[in-house]
């Protein structure tokens, strides 16, 4: 089960390799819930091991590490899912090849009926955004909060993504969301700055989301 929280999403820009692991054991540190490799820009050989040592560390952690956007690396460094977009792996063709107990979120920008349809097809969690201008997807359409709490309807939890700080996260998380996603709003800085955001944002579940307690 995904526990409300932090949504750790690596950048290869914010976070390269020779910080990358500091950099998430940081956040992990601070109360992160789940973690994303997102990495547009490294060789498939440096992705393959950055993985593998990512998945180490989140396990170590108790946190699952999704893959963004490939399965088939998933599947090689046993992570515990994948993150796909509406243009990536079908969602029938991961869940094939990463079993049915693997999670797997979708994006669904700021559409109920994408939501429907990856709710149906067998997602884990939907994921919605951006809310705020978002330095690593400027180009993505924007998104209403008020689509937080319509998805609720759907009874998969809920994410919210770009753009989001430690000062902008509260209304998202009062308007339903059980993960705040966030890449430029986290990561960057020393180890020490990277764990202090987390545990703002850790502090701002606590206080905010009904089931946060449930899940300690």
């Amino acid at each position: 089960m995904l526990r409300p929280g932090l949504y750790a999403i690596t950048d290869n820009r914010l976070t390269p390799a020779d910080i990358l692991i500091a950099s998430v054991e940081a956040a992990l540190a601070g109360g992160a819930r789940l973690v994303q490799y997102r990495d547009k820009g490294s060789t498939a050989s440096e992705r393959l091991a950055q993985a593998r040592n990512l998945n180490s560390l989140c396990q170590a952690f108790d946190v699952p590490l999704l893959i963004n956007d490939d399965p088939e690396l998933a599947a090689r460094v046993g992570a515990a899912g994948v993150h796909l977009g509406q243009d990536d792996c079908s969602l029938v063709d991961a869940r094939r090849l990463l079993g049915e107990h693997a999670i797997i979120g979708i994006t669904c920008h700021h559409s109920l009926n994408l939501a429907q349809t990856a709710a149906d097809g067998g997602a884990d969690y939907l994921a919605f955004g951006r809310f705020y201008d978002s330095t690593t997807k400027p180009g993505a359409p924007p998104a209403s909060p008020d689509v937080l709490a319509e998805a609720k309807g759907l009874g998969l939890p809920i994410t919210a993504i770009g753009g989001i700080t430690v000062n902008n996260a509260e209304s998202l998380i009062r308007a339903g969301a059980d993960l705040v996603a966030v890449v430029g709003g986290l990561f960057g800085g020393q180890p020490s700055d990277i764990e202090a955001r987390a545990k703002v944002f850790h502090r701002l579940f606590a206080r905010h989301h009904p089931l946060f307690s449930l899940s300690e």
